[in-house]
């Protein structure tokens, strides 16, 4: 039976912890400290660590982690690390044999041109690229890039659990209700979300079926998006383009 937590981290991180009750798996540690204290407390053995791209806050907490236990580090082929790793392109599988799992690599440059998931028919781990009602900001891709990595979501298992790297899930439902304020499902959602923070619990994780239904950075064809997005041209990029500028304001 296999556990996911998520540990909070800095003002808004995530770093997930999957784990069996004897082995576990972290993913983009950007702080070696939480994950440790966890370890310890639930006598856990770390047996390897994901990353998904090369920002600081996911991945300084690295050294700290094979200091205190030696593990094996999975990381973007595409990009540069400071710490030995087992490099990973699209296509390529992890098997992480100490908790049974098993993981397929996507490449999906947008956020850095060199950012990955980690995906199977049950877990996306998709870093900045997917958020709660949002994605990540473009620091070095291109809108096209961007859309594309999203379009591939997109054809997920609609039940695939979603779990992202940012407790920003609020305010990605406000800047949503801008585009679409008539979307039920985003009503719904806001309500959930609301009652959750309220108690201090995460928004996260989600699922492709309901970002489908409520990430306006996944709905660019749809037409009270193209209206209230203020984008010259119908067409998908040109929405997707000017939602993700006002986004970057908002």
């Amino acid at each position: 039976m296999l556990d996911i937590i998520p540990i909070p981290a800095f003002d808004d991180n995530y770093i997930w912890l999957l784990h069996n009750k004897r082995y576990a798996v972290v993913v983009d540690p950007g702080d070696a400290k939480p994950v440790i204290e966890t370890l310890k407390k639930l006598n856990l053995t770390l047996a390897a660590i994901l990353i998904t791209h090369h920002h600081n806050d996911h991945i300084d907490g690295v050294n700290a982690l094979l200091a205190y236990q030696v593990a094996t580090v999975y990381a973007p082929k595409y990009e540069s690390f400071h710490f030995k790793h087992t490099p990973l392109a699209e296509g390529d599988k992890v098997l992480l044999a100490e908790i049974e799992l098993s993981l397929n690599v996507m490449w999906l440059p947008g956020h850095t041109l060199g950012h990955i998931a980690y995906v199977n028919h049950d877990y996306l781990f998709c870093g900045d690229t997917l958020f709660g009602a949002g994605c990540g900001r473009l620091f070095e891709g291109t809108p096209n890039q961007m859309l594309t990595s999203l379009n591939r979501l997109k054809t997920l298992n609609p039940e695939t659990k979603v779990l992202c790297t940012h407790e920003y899930t609020t305010k990605n439902i406000a800047f949503a209700l801008e585009l679409e304020p008539d979307n039920l499902d985003l009503q719904a959602r806001k309500r959930l979300v609301d009652s959750l923070r309220l108690k201090n619990l995460p928004s996260l994780p989600s699922s492709i079926e309901l970002e489908l239904k409520t990430n306006p950075f996944l709905r660019c064809n749809y037409a009270t998006i193209f209206k209230n997005s203020h984008a010259t041209k119908h067409d998908e990029i040109s929405v997707f383009t000017a939602i993700r500028a006002l986004r970057n304001h908002y």
